[in-house]
């Protein structure tokens, strides 16, 4: 039992066990949305396109999570209007903006004359450096976020499965469609600190992806996908706890343990199906 209690003596342990809950809960919510609507790359996206935001708020003295959110619903809500207005898909719209702003950052972190170590904290994570005033911060982005999705989940729902139906029965699909950018840019704005850049969408993806290889019932997928968002967390932190090793990095690799153990043991791809043919035959 000390193992599992010596951590909660530290309060940075406590805060980091809380805010990666919360951004585990918050992926994994917006995440199942993302991976049926085929949006994989747009969470990879958005996630570089914060970047400049997260550098101009630097330089500017401004809170981070401001400028990492107008940084990144900014390029959503961009990805959106240039892909209906141009006429392009979706992918190269997503291609363009991404590698543009993330430059944009590039740039702009260059113009900083010395290494700035906290900056590049955003790009691999610093869950354990979360102060009461981010937890705080992050707790207020969670229940728009969330509260969001509850008001509307039925209509996001609808339009997720058949958005051609959800238009013909007098739904704003249009509305709809630059909402949910607009929450996966807070998603990731929130998970920032706790996974970085480079790592936020595994936290995004990775929770529904194994939750689709246990389930085939939407209520089902998320519930899953919320328990491996909460508890992976938990686990990868205890992990670098005890090993004293990269946290961010230790929670995106219990998630893909997950997934890997749901690919060879699930009943839709691995022995379970297996030995239910067999039984079958």
């Amino acid at each position: 039992m000390t193992a599992l209690t010596e951590p909660l003596a530290y309060e940075f342990f406590v805060r980091a066990l809380a805010a990666s809950v919360l951004v585990g809960l918050v992926c994994a919510v917006i995440g199942t949305y993302m991976v049926l609507r085929g949006l994989a790359f747009m969470g990879d996206a958005l996630s570089h396109a914060a970047f400049p935001g997260v550098v101009a708020a630097y330089l500017l003295k401004a809170p981070f999570y401001l400028g990492a959110t107008i940084a990144a619903v900014g390029t959503a809500l961009a990805i959106g209007w240039i892909t209906r207005r141009g006429r392009l898909r979706g992918d190269t719209t997503i291609g363009v903006l991404f590698a543009g702003m993330f430059a944009l950052g590039v740039f702009l972190f260059s113009t900083i004359p010395n290494y700035v170590g906290d900056l590049f904290g955003f790009l691999f994570g610093e869950v354990l450096g979360i102060s009461g005033a981010d937890l705080v911060a992050l707790a207020v982005l969670s229940i728009v976020v969330l509260g969001v999705v509850t008001l509307l989940w039925k209509e996001l729902l609808y339009s997720t499965f058949d958005p051609l139906a959800a238009a013909a029965s007098g739904l704003p699909v249009a509305a709809l469609e630059y909402l949910f950018l607009g929450l996966i840019a807070l998603t990731i704005v929130i998970s920032l600190q706790a996974v970085g850049i480079i790592l936020v969408v595994a936290m995004l993806v990775t929770p529904a992806a194994t939750a689709q290889l246990l389930a085939d019932r939407f209520s089902r997928l998320m519930a899953i996908a919320v328990v491996i968002g909460a508890v992976a967390p938990v686990g990868g932190l205890y992990l670098s706890f005890w090993t004293n090793t990269a946290s961010s990095a230790l929670i995106v690799l219990v998630e893909t343990a997950a997934f890997l153990l749901a690919l060879a043991l699930g009943p839709r791809t691995g022995l379970l199906r297996a030995r239910r043919r067999a039984v079958d035959s």
